[in-house]
């Protein structure tokens, strides 16, 4: 996701592109000029400018997105830089990338959706334009959310707005999505938020009535928590000792999956008296200070800052 730049380096990006708590995640990937870096979430670049800026000649930067026009966007930026390899599809897969398993000093994955996504009415992201339902990051695969809605039992439909998004009405809301389809598909993002919005109690919030529920969706039509889970493990196994983890993420999901994952690898677990006394742990990660937030500066210029949290992991000596 990108955002707002917060020092000297990010204030040369493009004013539109600037990176979520740039300066942070340079200082926690700790770059080697001569080391080997993955972007997993390339976006439009920001974070991918500033690790480049710090590599050598012998330096290399690895570039993923899903998202075919970030990818045509790496290669525009960066297709002529020799110490640079592009790559699409998830940071879930990066396992399965030669260049990657070959050895990593840091990996990135900034998390959620783009601005650029957000921005463009036809990807169907945003609840504030109207544009076909879609949400898929990869828009080349799986179903779009219109699909999905158009098929989905009232139960199916109910669980993932209130497991992704957490979202209280979501029986009432899954209702109303059932009974509209029956008389016309849904197929445009304003009608989907206007239906949402029709069937919610009026309240205080600050937030449109819609904003938890298209993020439920879009987390379920592109697979974003499992991804996650896949691609953390994929990056410890890629990692060299020493190398650095940091992971942005937007929402408490997100960041309860890096959190549980880093402590995992950390700490020992709990013993349990009752049981024989398992192997001795051996922690394959170390934690990087605390988790991370935008600052007010950044927030205050950059109001989709303010719920960025970063963690920074290093991967210790021990195999994963």
């Amino acid at each position: 996701m990108t955002g707002g730049g917060a020092d000297a380096v990010s204030a040369h990006l493009p004013v539109l592109h600037l990176p979520v708590m740039f300066a942070q995640v340079m200082e926690g990937l700790r770059i080697k000029a001569d080391g080997t870096y993955l972007d997993g979430t390339f976006g439009r670049g920001g974070h991918a400018r500033g690790v480049l800026s710090r590599l050598g000649p012998g330096g290399r930067l690895l570039l993923m997105d899903k998202d075919p026009e970030a990818i045509v966007e790496a290669e525009r930026q960066f297709g002529g830089d020799g110490r640079v390899a592009i790559r699409r599809g998830s940071f879930a897969d990066l396992s399965y990338w030669d260049e990657a398993r070959a050895g990593l000093d840091g990996v990135l994955f900034d998390l959620g959706v783009s601005s650029p996504q957000l921005d463009v009415a036809e990807r169907g992201f945003s609840f504030g334009k109207d544009g076909p339902l879609d949400m898929r990051m990869d828009p080349d695969s799986g179903e779009s959310a219109a699909e999905w809605l158009a098929r989905a039992s009232e139960s199916e439909i109910a669980d993932v707005l209130y497991t992704y998004g957490e979202e209280r009405q979501s029986r009432r809301i899954a209702r109303a999505i059932v009974a509209r389809r029956a008389q016309q598909p849904i197929t445009r993002t304003a009608e989907l938020a206007e239906l949402i919005a029709s069937v919610m109690p009026r309240g205080a919030e600050k937030i449109h009535p819609a904003t938890r529920s298209f993020q439920a969706i879009r987390i379920h039509v592109n697979r974003e928590l499992a991804d996650l889970e896949s691609g953390l493990d994929a990056a410890l196994s890629a990692l060299k000792p020493a190398g650095r983890l940091a992971v942005i993420s937007f929402h408490s999901l997100e960041d309860r999956i890096v959190k549980r994952f880093i402590a995992r690898h950390a700490k020992a677990p709990a013993a349990n008296r009752r049981l024989p006394e398992a192997q001795p742990f051996v922690p394959t990660l170390a934690a990087i200070g605390d988790a991370q937030k935008a600052g007010a500066d950044e927030t205050a210029a950059n109001p989709r800052a303010r719920s960025a949290v970063l963690r920074v992991a290093e991967k210790l000596g021990g195999v994963a």
